[in-house]
């Protein structure tokens, strides 16, 4: 673990009590001691922790915000987590397109503000959407109430930049509606939990923001009808 303090020392990392307390945790209620935290702010940060954890056989599990109850974020034995907290902007928003570009620690309720402002919108809507963040809606495979009707997060994604266990940088997916020729290996890694790859960078299509929303209450008088 010294190794790994000084070689990221331009990268936030921590060994800290309180730290390790709190990141060892998800909204599953199962808890796991992490041995560091590590707060990436870039892809190429991202390249240096794989790397380093990959030549000295340690684990690292990825994390969003805490809210899965799958405990996909709880770190197994002797893993570091890679929080990525720092790593939240909006890099592109294709509005002829209709698709936007975000990095994995971006709020889905933010992002949802910021598209309503451009006339657009984005449909998976978990019930922790204004908490947590789309690298963690992917790895899980949100969905939400309006799953019903749109579908969930896996119906969404276009294109996934993700950084393997090793530090290669990989892009998976299209930036086009139609996409069909080859694996389609961005939809694998989603659901994956982090066991595949680390994401980096989403590209996740949207839609024009609706012109009218009503709540439909429907009455039956028994389960078969």
């Amino acid at each position: 673990m010294n190794k790994l303090l000084d070689t990221l020392s331009d990268i936030k990392i921590s060994v800290n009590p309180e730290d390790i307390v709190c990141y060892s945790f998800d909204a599953s209620g199962v808890e796991a001691s992490p041995s560091a935290v590590i707060w990436p702010n870039s892809t190429q940060d991202v390249v240096k922790i794989m790397k380093l954890t990959y030549e000295n056989n340690i684990p690292v599990v990825p994390r969003g915000a805490g809210t899965g109850t799958t405990a996909g974020a709880v770190p197994s034995k002797g893993a570091v987590i890679i929080s990525f907290e720092k790593m939240k902007r909006i890099l592109e928003v294709d509005q002829d397109n209709l698709n936007v570009v975000c990095e994995p620690g971006l709020i889905n309720g933010k992002l949802q503000r910021e598209l309503q402002w451009k006339g657009l919108f984005y449909p998976p809507d978990p019930a922790s959407l204004n908490f947590c963040t789309i690298g963690g809606n992917v790895a899980e495979n949100a969905g939400g109430p309006r799953a019903l009707k749109y579908g969930v997060t896996r119906d969404y994604l276009m294109e996934i930049e993700a950084v393997l266990p090793g530090g290669e940088i990989i892009t998976a997916g299209v930036k086009t509606t139609k996409g069909v020729v080859g694996y389609d290996l961005a939809r694998l890694f989603v659901g994956s939990e982090g066991t595949l790859a680390v994401f980096t960078k989403i590209r996740l299509k949207v839609l024009p923001l609706s012109e009218e929303v009503i709540t439909l209450l429907a009455v039956f008088n028994n389960l078969e009808t």
